[in-house]
């Protein structure tokens, strides 16, 4: 379906116009899709982001800063986020031994459990929304989202 169907648009839109709307709606659907996979694990988008980049880290703690600069979301609040893992004992906070006031975050085998419970269920949703597109087709929308957002 058009996105001018979608928000009932009685006037013409612009390209770029339909285009931005167009991304903020699919952002809309995949975000909220993606949400139904993890609400039985009580987890939401930005937690899974932080467990996936800790499960990266390869059993290496990190800082709050190098979670905060690969989340997807920038505006998140890492602190809070990683509050919340705490106290699912889905990840362990230490004070860094060389520096003090620096906080070294690592994935506890709970979390590296809990994700690969949800490797195959994200993958799944991954591929419901590609099934309508060709390989070929993939890498170009991939190619024009990363040529659109360079501004």
């Amino acid at each position: 379906m058009k996105i001018e169907e979608i928000i009932k648009s009685t006037k013409v839109l612009s390209p770029s116009k339909r285009t931005v709307l167009n991304i903020f709606y699919t952002q809309n659907i995949v975000s909220e899709k993606f949400a139904e996979v993890l609400k039985p694990y009580d987890l939401s988008g930005e937690q899974y982001n932080v467990l996936r980049i800790l499960r990266g880290q390869n059993g290496n703690p990190t800082n709050m800063c190098v979670i905060q600069e690969r989340m997807l979301a920038k505006t998140s609040n890492t602190t809070r986020l990683v509050d919340k893992l705490l106290l699912k004992d889905l990840v362990t906070r230490e004070i860094c031994a060389e520096n003090r006031r620096k906080m070294e975050i690592t994935i506890t085998k709970k979390g590296l459990d809990l994700l690969a419970k949800l490797d195959p269920k994200v993958e799944t949703n991954e591929t419901l929304f590609a099934q309508n597109l060709t390989q070929d087709e993939l890498e170009q929308l991939n190619n024009l989202l990363e040529k659109f957002r360079t501004i």
